[in-house]
């Protein structure tokens, strides 16, 4: 599959006919009569009337002026769009309502057509519609609002069919057919992953029915919806299917956030119960405490704690217990103090501000000896990366849709390891057997440039590498490669901004630098809590800068 060029004025066309090309071979057991039919029949089609017809796939609306359906590159437009019109994808639309009418027409030309219902025609486009608004029109053809009406309007039919086929791509609806074409320039280069018919996520039309409808609701919820009017489209909603599971849980925790934004805690507790999302837990509890029923939260969070699901909940529920204990009247708690990373105090002059103060931070320390790098969440992801990249690449179900994909969908869900189980012990076991180096160096040289979720290309260097892997030990690397696979989303940021290193020496310290007024972060915090239990050494520099004398 190769990407066309912007250079090429039909780009949109070539990369279209690709999409359906790649849905036809991979999903041809999915697709009804209808639709296989509109593959046939777009193919037969001349160049000028399929580059017009997704033209129109590519706009918002399904609503169209003909006068702003012109393209030079098409050429004559009136001839393509009766080429549409004559397969029924696009037709004058039956009936238009008095608001699909203000968005379509200019403001002078309503003005005109309405000069005899309107008490103040020179009004704001928008007061001229409430006007008309408040005479409760009803809807009705475009000869019938104007007996001259000002442009010609049609509407194109297909789009629900077509977001089908996007749907089949992309693995969603969520990226539009410009982020395909933006994406595959050849200015990006993606592994080529191995797709088989077991590695679909959707094996079954019904499966593809159910997303469409789950993309549906979160639509409504987007559009401002009451959640209990989509709760209860999705009651009694089920599928074995792990891939929409996966997404209902992820809706359902939305539907929740929005129950809590409104105030509905019955209903943003039952929504929660039922997500599988891995901060629905820790919600619960915050549910019950802001609607003040201080036993009940004080005794889920107590059994949240009893088998905490990640670091976050941990975090969390150190927090809220005390104040549930305070609340019901119980003895103050003392709170579990982090064990403290090593302080380094420096005092620097003010001019050296301008470096910004990392960088500033990086100098004064090279001074002092060792090599030290700029890498705050670049470098240990990178590692990563590069030595677990058959893993993270690894074709299973639901993961990759399309050969542009520079990541696994799948992966900030919470059994993103779990469905990887084998691969990630085969790259994790490298560490233990001492293979790691070079498994990590042939993958650098191997897959340089490919899109990854992980590996951050620019700031890798024969260098930087070189002096990683002579200074972190395996240990230390394993425990924060296991840390990111246990909350992926999460634990990928909040490391230190700097990593010092001693290669004579094969020693290593990291360096989290706070200027002045800057306090450390929830994940930072989580880290060098890691950091201090798994003997990384870390240690964090707190910056002033000195008054000129």
């Amino acid at each position: 599959m190769i990407a066309h060029s912007v250079d090429d004025p039909l780009y949109y066309l070539h990369n279209f006919r690709q999409v359906l090309l790649w849905v036809e071979q991979r999903y041809a057991d999915l697709l009804d009569p209808h639709e296989l039919a509109f593959m046939q029949a777009f193919a037969g089609l001349d160049a000028p009337a399929q580059a017009l017809m997704v033209r129109m796939v590519m706009r918002k609306g399904e609503l169209f002026r003909s006068d702003r359906l012109e393209y030079t590159e098409i050429g004559d437009t009136c001839s393509a769009l009766q080429s549409l019109e004559a397969l029924g994808w696009v037709r004058e639309p039956e009936q238009l309502s008095l608001e699909q009418l203000f968005a379509l027409l200019r403001k002078d030309e309503l003005a005109s057509g309405f000069a005899g219902l309107l008490s103040r025609p020179r009004a704001a486009k928008s007061d001229l519609l409430s006007q008309l608004q408040a005479l409760a029109p009803a809807p009705r053809p475009l000869s019938e609002w104007f007996a001259q009406a000002p442009v010609r309007i049609v509407q194109w039919c297909l789009q629900p069919l077509c977001d089908r086929m996007r749907l089949l791509f992309f693995g969603n609806l969520y990226q539009d057919w410009s982020e395909f074409v933006l994406a595959d320039l050849g200015l990006l280069r993606f592994e080529q992953v191995p797709f088989s018919p077991g590695s679909r996520a959707l094996q079954q039309r019904s499966e593809v029915d159910l997303a469409l409808a789950l993309h549906q609701c979160a639509e409504r919820l987007e559009q401002g919806e009451r959640p209990g009017s989509i709760v209860q489209a999705l009651a009694g909603w089920h599928s074995d299917n792990p891939w929409l599971a996966r997404r209902h849980g992820r809706l359902l925790f939305a539907l929740g956030q929005q129950c809590e934004r409104l105030g509905e805690w019955d209903l943003a507790l039952a929504v929660y119960a039922q997500s599988s999302h891995a901060q629905a837990r820790i919600r619960q509890v915050r549910v019950l405490e802001r609607s003040e029923r201080w036993q009940q939260a004080h005794a889920l969070a107590v059994q949240l704690a009893e088998a905490p699901a990640n670091p976050l909940e941990v975090q969390a529920l150190q927090r809220v217990l005390p104040r549930l204990v305070r609340k019901l009247g119980g003895p103050a708690q003392p709170r579990r103090r982090a064990r403290p990373a090593p302080v380094i105090e420096l005092e620097l002059p003010r001019e050296h501000a301008a470096l910004g103060v990392e960088e500033a931070v990086r100098q004064h320390l090279a001074q002092a000896g060792g090599e030290v790098h700029y890498v705050e969440n670049t470098l240990f992801n990178s590692l990563f990366g590069l030595l677990c990249w058959d893993a993270i690449f690894a074709p299973v179900p639901g993961a990759f849709f399309n050969p542009f994909q520079a990541a696994p969908q799948d992966l900030h869900d919470c059994d993103f390891q779990a469905r990887r189980a084998a691969q990630f012990d085969a790259c994790l076991g490298r560490l233990d057997d001492g293979t790691h180096h070079q498994a990590i160096l042939d993958r650098y040289a191997a897959k340089q440039g490919l899109q990854s979720p992980f590996v951050f290309w620019p700031m890798l260097s024969d260098a930087l590498l070189t002096q990683a892997l002579a200074c972190l030990p395996a240990a230390h690397l394993k425990h924060c490669f296991l840390r990111l696979l246990q909350d992926i989303r999460n634990n990928r940021a909040g490391m230190p901004d700097l990593i010092q290193f001693w290669p004579e020496q094969g020693l290593y310290r990291m360096v989290e630098v706070k200027g002045p007024g800057d306090r450390l972060q929830d994940n930072q915090l989580r880290w060098l809590e890691f950091c201090a239990e798994h003997g990384l050494p870390v240690a964090v520099c707190h910056v002033r800068w000195s008054e000129a004398a």
